[in-house]
């Protein structure tokens, strides 16, 4: 029972490290490209290990709080709690989607970040940082800027990482 517990803790640990580090290098490599309307943020792709361990949800979410301490400086900390809350319903949807295929491919499951980015952090856009009463359009368009980045990370670098994962029959060692 303690071995198990240790190793979701440190797998936890090592995501969420590595989403934050992956953030921070795109951060100072390509400025704004993970905090601008149509993210591309690499880090996201990393969602993809939610398929193969629950250790993803925690580490995932910590990770995003962890990456967007940078941002602070840059706004409101808003995106700590709504983004986080999103990368946590994602993470939890895409786990308890994982065994839901097409042809073999975890499409719904890949779909959530951009589902949940697009409504909550749409939602953070439009209420927040757009002058102005909130608009359902603003809204739509804000969310559907954020959602069209999640679907590009997921379709691309997301479904690349899945690929490789199981190809090299990592997915095995993740659930030992």
């Amino acid at each position: 029972m303690k071995n198990k517990r240790t190793k979701f803790i440190t797998q936890a640990a090592i995501i969420a490290a590595m989403y934050a580090a992956l953030t921070y290098a795109q951060n100072f490599l390509l400025p704004g490209t993970t905090s601008m309307a149509v993210q591309f943020r690499a880090s996201e792709a990393l969602n993809v290990l939610a398929l193969f361990t629950p250790a993803a949800i925690p580490g995932l979410t910590i990770g995003c709080i962890l990456s967007n301490l940078y941002n602070i400086g840059a706004g409101l900390p808003l995106d700590m709690i709504f983004g986080s809350l999103a990368t946590l319903g994602a993470t939890l949807c895409i786990w308890f989607l994982r065994k839901v295929t097409v042809k073999g491919y975890p499409l719904t499951s890949m779909l959530m970040p951009a589902i949940w980015n697009g409504i909550i952090v749409g939602w953070e856009i439009e209420y927040f940082f757009i002058e102005g009463d909130f608009e359902w359009i603003g809204f739509l368009t804000q969310g559907g800027l954020v959602a069209l980045g999640e679907v590009a990370v997921m379709a691309i670098l997301g479904t690349l990482l899945w690929a490789a994962i199981r190809k090299k029959n990592i997915d095995k060692l993740l659930n030992k």
